[in-house]
This record gives C-alpha cells, structure tokens and sequence, in this order.
C-alpha cells in the first residue's frame, strides 16, 4: 500500500513537473487575493529571459494539478492621437514686413499644431503665428518661430512644424519674415492628445566619446550595468553655432570574442537628424539591451561637444487572471525555444477591470523542475573511448595472430 501511495505521488510530481520543466528559473508570485491582477518585471529578470519576453509563462500549483494563468504583456509608452481640423485659406498678402497667409474654419476648434510644406528646398525664415475670432483683432501665439530646409549632397533635412500650446481660434494667420516670396503647398492644421506612458530612468555605466577624423564622425558607446528596456535618448549636445547632422542609434545584439577582444554586433534603433533647432531627444521601439552605439556624421564640421546623456525606458507590465486566487503561482522563463503564448484574453481586453491590485515577484530561483539537458557527442565519454581502444586492440591482436599462424 505505501508502495503504491509513492508511486502516485511521483507520478503526480511528474505530471506538474512536466509543464514547468523546459524554464530554467522560476520567481514565486505573492499577494494573490482576487482574479485580476498586475506585476511590473523586476529589471533583473531580462538578463536571463529571451530578448523578445517570448519565454515569460505563469503557473499555478494546487497539489496534482498545474494549470497555465493567461496573460497580457503590456508597455507603457505614450499614445499620440492625431485629428485633422478642416481650414480653408481665405487670403494671401505680403507687406514690408513679411508675407501673410490667413486660415479660418466653419467653426471654432482646438489645434496646437501646424504642418508647412513650401516649394522652395533651401530656405531659413522666421514665422509668427497668430488667433483671431473676428478676422480684427489678432493675438499673438508664437513670435520669431524658425523653420528651415536644407537640401545638398550631403543633407536632406526639414524643419517646418509649428508646434504651440492648443489654441482656439476662428482664424489663424501665419506671417513669414522673407526677402523672396515662399511658396505655400500645404498647411496641415491638426491637434495632438499625448496619454503619457510610464517610463523609468535608466543609468548607464560608461560614456565614452570618440572623434574619428578619417570618417569624419563622433562614435559615442554607452555600457549599461545589465540588459533594460530602453525608449528614450536625450542627448547634452552643446556647439558655437547651429548645427544639423545625421544621427545614428544601435543597440547591441550579441557579442564575439575576437584577437582585439570582445566585438559587438547592432542593430538599428533610430536614424535621424540631431540639430540646434529642436531638442537633441528621440523616441524609438521599446527594446531590451545593455549597449548601445550613437554615431554623429559630422562632415567637414567641428565635432560637439557631448558631454552625457539621458536614457528612459517603458516599463514592462503584466496584466494576469487568477482564476484559483488560492493556488501557489510562479513566473517561470529561461526557455530559448519557446513561443509566444496565445490566450483568448487578448480579444476580450476591454473587459478587464481598469484599477488592478499589483501583486509581488519575488527574488529569482532556479527552477528545480528544468530537466532538459544537453546530450554530449557520443566520443566525448570516456567510458566508450575505452571500450571502443579494447575493440580495437582486440581486433589487431587477433588479426596480427591469424597472420603470424599461417
């Protein structure tokens, strides 16, 4: 009778053992005491998950019985909506003081931004943006606002959206200060809603700055203390005079050992422009990495001066369903080959309960379960390399016999 208790013991331990063993770390989940709740990963935990968080599964435990707790990967970036707003250009005219272009819409809306696009590629000029609701009298909005094209072999870079606090307006009059007439394309007149997303400030471990005077370029390598999201670069760059120049960010993907030390390989996270005219910030796909490269074309032009940097990224949330508030649960990871996982919550999202209790990962563990083991090339085991040396000399030896017996 104990016999047979063991055995289904074991074979209940075998059974739970055999969802959870293909993770090689586990994290225990405390604070369980309703159906929905939400964790935020703990920044040491994408060191040892795949890069892409494929591998991130949630178990639950009551004696016999695993059963696997759906979830919904969240980031929390901003979101940026973007309406139209319907104007029509009701007049053009210039004086000496610049040249006019009036809008008005059939009614009175919200916008907070205005995008120009001109004939002209080459142009530098100063813009004053004003508000009226009567077409008399005009309020000032933005005052010496400056916009700018430039267009050669070397640079293709625009500056021309006029970005101000919402204002509402019947009308809006744009004056460009200009020694020749623009030529107005377009005005696209929207307003911009931005939900703040949440972010967490990253410190990096090393800022090192090269000037290569061959390749005409500014190489800076950002070392971070271990792998985190990052979303977010703003960079303190300071010169004399106005400048404009491409921008590259990467991040590290992988790393090799060769005769110079350890390389790197990259991927691209952002390409762009880094001027005097707008802030030196860029926004880019939340991803996971502990390196990055920044590379600045500088031409023929004097290098900035950069002296640090500020990184953020979005933070990684977990939105769960316990549907056995009293079961034992961990987050299990660690499982190069796994997948993402498919749970039916994700097309019933906007039923989730808005305000969720957040619940604790614990420290990370090694997840006694994990029993996928590497094979060995069989030659590798010494105890076959001998029996394979005793095969061999046996059969020598009785070959060199039946030779020497005839």
């Amino acid at each position: 009778m104990k016999i047979k208790l063991f055995s289904l013991l074991l074979l209940c331990t075998s059974i739970a053992n055999a969802q959870t063993n293909t993770y090689k770390f586990k994290r225990s989940i405390t604070g369980v005491n309703t159906v929905w709740h939400k964790m935020t990963l703990p920044d040491d935990l994408y060191k040892k998950a795949t890069v892409s968080l494929e591998d991130l599964r949630i178990f639950g435990i009551n004696g016999k019985d695993t059963t696997e707790v759906p979830y919904l990967l969240k980031q929390r970036a901003d979101k940026v909506t973007l309406n139209d707003i319907t104007f029509k250009q009701i007049n053009q005219s210039a004086n000496p003081n610049g040249y006019y272009y009036t809008f008005q819409s059939p009614e009175i809306n919200i916008i907070n931004q205005i995008k120009l696009a001109f004939k002209q590629e080459n142009f530098d000029w100063k813009v004053t943006l004003e508000g009226s609701n009567d077409n008399k009298q005009w309020f000032a909005i933005l005052s010496d606002y400056r916009i700018l094209s430039i267009k050669n072999n070397d640079t293709d870079y625009q500056f021309t959206k006029l970005n101000f606090p919402d204002s509402k307006y019947h009308y809006f009059r744009i004056a460009v200060k200009s020694t020749t007439q623009p030529e107005l394309l377009e005005a696209k007149i929207s307003k911009t809603d931005t939900i703040k997303g949440t972010y967490k400030e990253v410190r990096y471990k090393s800022f090192d700055v090269k000037n290569d005077v061959s390749k005409k370029e500014t190489v800076v390598d950002v070392t971070l203390n271990t792998p985190v999201p990052l979303s977010y670069l703003k960079l303190n760059a300071q010169s004399d005079f106005d400048f404009y120049r491409p921008i590259k960010i990467e991040y590290a993907t992988d790393s090799f050992k060769t005769d110079k030390g350890i390389q790197y390989n990259y991927a691209n996270l952002y390409e762009g422009t880094i001027n005097s005219l707008e802030e030196p910030a860029f926004n880019f796909e939340n991803t996971v990495t502990s390196r990055l490269k920044i590379t600045i074309q500088n031409n023929d032009n004097k290098p900035l001066r950069l002296s640090s940097l500020q990184l953020k990224g979005n933070i990684y949330e977990i939105i769960a369903r316990f549907d056995e508030p009293k079961n034992e649960y961990a987050l299990y990871y660690g499982n190069e080959k796994a997948t993402n996982p498919v749970y039916e919550i994700e097309e019933f999202e906007n039923k989730i309960p808005v305000n969720l209790t957040s619940v604790n990962i614990g420290a990370e563990q090694q997840n006694p379960a994990y029993s996928i083991k590497i094979e060995k090339p069989l030659f590798e085991n010494k105890a076959w390399l001998w029996a394979l040396m005793v095969v061999i000399i046996g059969l020598l030896g009785w070959f060199s016999f039946k030779m020497l017996k005839n």
